[in-house]
C-alpha cells in the first residue's frame, strides 16, 4: 500500500503538468480563434474519438497489432544478435556494420522494397519496418550491457572454472538488464511510429495511418488527431508496461531499491 500511494505522489507532478497543458491548449484556442488553424481543441478531439470510436479503435486495434507483433521480434532478434557479438568475434564483425547500415536506411526508402518482397497488403511488411527500427537500439544497448562487466567479477567466475556461457548467464546478462530496459523503453516509441509511417505506403486501409492521411486530406482535422491520440495512447500503454516489466525483472537493481526507499 505504501508503494502505491509513493508511486502516485511521483505520478501527481506529470498528470498536473499535463492538465495545465490542455486547459492552456483549449483557452488558447478559444480566445485567439486563430482562421484556419489545422490544430483542433482537445474537446473537439476527445468529441471525435466517441463520435467515430467503432473505426478508431478497430484502427487502433489493426495497427496495434503490428506495433506488438513488430516490436516482439524486433526485441528478439536484437537480443539474439548482441548475444552472438559478445561472444564470437566473428559474429561481431559480420552484424554490427550490417546493424549500423541498415539502421541509416529510411523507413521510406525500405517501406517500397518490403511492399514488393511481402506484398502491399500484407501485414508482414509493416512487421517489418517496425523489427528493422526496434532491432538497432536494441541490439547496441544490450551489446554494450553485456560488455560492459567489471573485469574483477569475469576473473572471479574464471577462478572458479565458470565456461563462457555460465559467465553470461551469471554476470553479463544481469548487467545488461539496465541497459536492455532503457532501449526497450525508446522502442515502444519507435514501433508506434514505425507502424504508422509503414502505413502510409501499404497495409491495411483500416489501420490508423491511412485513417490520418484520409481524414486530414478531407480537412476531418479533429478525426485525424483522434487516430494520432489512439497512437499516443498505445505507446504510453507499452511504455507503463515495459516499467513494470523492469521492476520485476531486476527488483535486485540499485534503481529499483532506491525507488522502494523513496517511497
Amino acid at each position: 500500500m505504501t508503494q502505491i500511494l509513493g508511486r502516485l505522489r511521483r505520478s501527481t507532478a506529470p498528470v498536473i503538468a499535463g492538465v495545465v497543458i490542455v486547459v492552456g491548449w483549449e483557452l488558447a484556442l478559444l480566445i485567439l480563434n486563430p482562421g484556419g488553424f489545422v490544430l483542433p481543441p482537445p474537446s473537439d478531439i476527445i468529441g471525435a474519438v466517441f463520435e467515430n470510436w467503432s473505426e478508431v479503435f478497430d484502427a487502433a486495434r489493426n495497427t496495434g497489432f503490428i506495433i506488438v507483433t513488430g516490436l516482439v521480434v524486433g526485441v528478439l532478434v536484437g537480443v539474439a544478435a548482441a548475444l552472438l557479438v559478445t561472444r564470437f568475434r566473428l559474429a561481431n564483425e559480420v552484424i554490427t556494420p550490417l546493424a549500423v547500415s541498415l539502421n541509416a536506411v529510411p523507413i521510406i526508402a525500405l517501406a517500397p522494397i518490403f511492399n514488393a518482397w511481402f506484398g502491399l497488403l500484407s501485414p508482414r511488411s509493416n512487421q517489418a519496418i517496425v523489427v528493422v527500427l526496434v532491432f538497432f537500439p536494441i541490439f547496441i544497448n544490450t551489446a554494450k550491457g553485456l560488455t560492459q562487466v567489471e573485469p574483477s567479477q569475469i576473473e572471479l567466475m574464471e577462478s572458479y572454472a565458470a565456461g563462457k556461457w555460465t559467465i553470461t548467464r551469471e554476470v553479463r546478462i544481469p548487467n545488461a538488464m539496465p541497459f536492455f530496459f532503457t532501449a526497450l523503453k525508446l522502442s515502444t516509441s519507435l514501433a508506434v511510429i514505425a507502424a504508422i509511417v509503414a502505413e502510409y505506403f501499404g497495409g491495411r486501409q483500416d489501420a490508423l495511418g491511412p485513417l490520418i492521411t484520409q481524414s486530414a486530406g478531407l480537412t476531418r482535422y479533429a478525426d485525424a488527431w483522434a487516430a494520432v491520440l489512439a497512437g499516443t495512447v498505445i505507446g504510453g500503454m507499452l511504455y507503463v508496461l515495459t516499467g513494470a516489466l523492469e521492476r520485476v525483472a531486476m527488483p535486485w537493481h540499485t534503481s529499483m531499491r532506491a525507488d522502494q526507499q523513496s517511497n
